[in-house]
């Protein structure tokens, strides 16, 4: 057992995964690292340098897989404070655009790999509590669906609902359960079409609508004041801000624009 803490991040390898195992890492703690794939990683481990970063391939759709990275990790680290289940994939569009490969996938990774993640991470965190933490990341996309987003907002209002069940399952445990709501971030995701038949990049439709995109270090900083602060759920972001006021007190106007505009965010 060592006194220096420890957080596993899944989908370290990039975006706000990569930004906040930098965020750790500068405050002194080991980060496990876990990701598909092998470059994103030997990415994250040349920012953090070695005694900060342990990486071990991870596909989060394998139950198996994570009960096998977080073991190494533990076994490195002497315990686990901290996980974050942060790996995640974009889709969006019309429905009807949407294939059935597209969906499964996205549910598989942003929803059932959270759960296999929630799973596999209990025995760790119950070692260290009271006050180890699983921190979950939705998404402004759990706040109130859009058009463009149905299957995103599903599996984040998942997550959400996720954060929400096991923040009461796990208080006897001494375990926190927290989760962050960020809205557009700056990362590489914003670079790609949201689904095969479209052609033009999520980022595109971003700044055709005039929404903010937020830089990724506001994440990191959100998710050291998730995991050492009280709030369940962490707005990031104008956008998540915004949506949050207008789902709690003008329901009836977001509702309206989103019928207006019908056009498919992504």
């Amino acid at each position: 057992m060592t006194d220096r803490k420890a957080i596993f991040i899944s989908g370290g390898g990039s975006g706000i995964g990569r930004a906040v195992a930098q965020r750790f890492a500068a405050a002194g703690w080991h980060v496990g690292i876990g990701d598909i794939s092998e470059d994103g990683m030997a990415g994250t481990r040349a920012l953090l340098g070695d005694q900060h970063c342990f990486c071990v391939q991870l596909d989060v759709r394998d139950r198996g897989q994570w009960d096998d990275a977080l073991a190494a990790f533990a076994d490195h680290a002497g315990g686990i404070d901290v996980v974050f289940n942060n790996a995640g994939v974009p889709i969006g569009g019309a429905l009807v655009d949407c294939s059935p490969e597209e969906i499964e996938r996205t549910l598989d990774i942003n929803l059932k790999g959270v759960l296999f993640g929630a799973q596999a991470a209990h025995r760790w965190l119950k070692q260290r509590a009271p006050g180890s933490c699983l921190l979950n990341t939705a998404s402004a996309a759990g706040i109130y669906g859009v058009p463009g987003a149905s299957v995103y907002s599903a599996t984040k209002f998942g997550v959400r609902a996720i954060t929400e069940s096991l923040d009461g399952e796990w208080a006897a445990d001494g375990i926190v359960v927290r989760d962050l709501m960020p809205g557009f971030i700056e990362t590489p995701l914003l670079d790609i079409a949201p689904n095969r038949k479209s052609n033009e990049a999520i980022r595109d439709r971003v700044r055709d609508a005039g929404l903010e995109i937020t830089p990724v270090t506001a994440v990191a900083d959100a998710a050291w004041a998730a995991v050492h602060g009280q709030r369940l759920h962490t707005l990031v972001g104008k956008t998540a801000r915004q949506a949050q006021f207008f789902a709690r007190f003008l329901p009836g106007l977001i509702r309206n624009r989103n019928k207006a505009s019908g056009r498919p965010l992504g």
